[in-house]
């Protein structure tokens, strides 16, 4: 059985900056550091930082006065941004990928000019949520869709002045199709001037798409509640191939390798290499040979982190 490694997987810029935060975090100012939601959507590297005096909240009260606190890489609303400051922390950090910060800038900016916004993305994905968070005009309004039969039920009280954006971590053909109809119901509608999105989601998709082609079965590291993985799993679904979704190694089922002969291994964007490295042992040891890693796009991407860590 031969080994297929995707190219580019694993960690984006994005993740990495988050991460980095909350370690340096954690050795400026000492433990406990307080994280609102997941840093990332990974069991691994959640249960590591939890090891090291992380503790992640899901409300702001859960945080004591005069804390660290730390935002999730995957933004939150002005609500949440606003309570934070109210509870006076020792020190408020950031981890917000610079580029959800984007959207939240694109969301801000209509809301300012009462522009109605139609947000493609999973309403209950924490980064949707943060994003809806961004618009505050009673005038306008914004509004979440997450399919193509969802357009439907939208109803723009000015069709002339009406935006669209997107989560960061779609599908980026699925969603190409929903913003084609987009265009076809609202001829006036304007979207990004960059696509939303990001560079890490539309280049593993591109990869998987390559691995798809070689393998008979390809193997996704990366947690359930990871919206970048389970799209990396629908992409693979929609060529008509075997894929399985597996946060480690210890996932793995002996009989999925029944006449295998070409097995492919990527990562999302929030699955550290390690995990990656554990599978790749472990499909040896079940008679895995001959590791090769496709060629991909390089990516060159490096975030800043906050001066306070500097």
């Amino acid at each position: 059985m031969k080994i297929l490694l995707a190219n580019p997987r694993g960690f984006c810029a994005g993740v990495t900056r988050a991460i980095t935060i909350v370690e340096r975090a954690l050795d400026i100012y000492g433990p406990p550091v307080y994280v609102y939601n997941e840093i990332v959507h990974n069991s691994y590297i959640v249960s590591n930082l939890r090891e090291l005096g992380v503790i992640f909240v899901k409300q702001i009260n859960e945080v004591p006065i005069h804390a660290v606190l730390i935002f999730s890489a995957h933004g939150v609303s002005q609500k949440i941004r606003n309570e934070a400051k109210k509870n006076n922390p020792r020190v408020l950090l950031d981890a917000t990928c610079p580029l959800v910060s984007k959207i939240h800038f694109e969301v801000k900016n209509a809301s300012r000019k009462g522009i109605e916004v139609i947000l493609i993305g999973n309403y209950n994905h924490q980064e949707v949520q943060g994003t809806l968070g961004q618009y505050d005009n009673d005038h306008g309004g914004i509004y979440v869709i997450n399919s193509i039969e969802d357009k439907s039920k939208l109803k723009i009280k000015n069709e002339k002045k009406v935006n669209f954006m997107t989560q960061s971590t779609l599908s980026v053909d699925y969603t190409a199709k929903i913003v084609n109809k987009l265009r076809q119901n609202f001829p006036l509608i304007n979207g990004p001037h960059k696509e939303d999105i990001c560079y890490a989601t539309t280049n593993r998709q591109k990869a998987v798409k390559v691995l798809a082609r070689y393998t008979e079965l390809i193997l996704v590291v990366g947690s359930k509640n990871s919206s970048n993985s389970n799209r990396l799993v629908e992409v693979v679904q929609n060529m008509g191939k075997v894929v399985k979704l597996i946060d480690s190694y210890k996932d793995i089922k002996k009989n999925w390798f029944k006449n295998i002969n070409y097995v492919g291994v990527t990562s999302g964007a929030s699955a550290p290499d390690i995990l990656v490295n554990k599978v790749v042992e472990y499909l040896i040891k079940l008679g895995g040979n001959n590791i090769t890693e496709l060629i991909g796009e390089k990516e060159k991407f490096v975030f800043n982190l906050p001066n306070k860590l500097i």
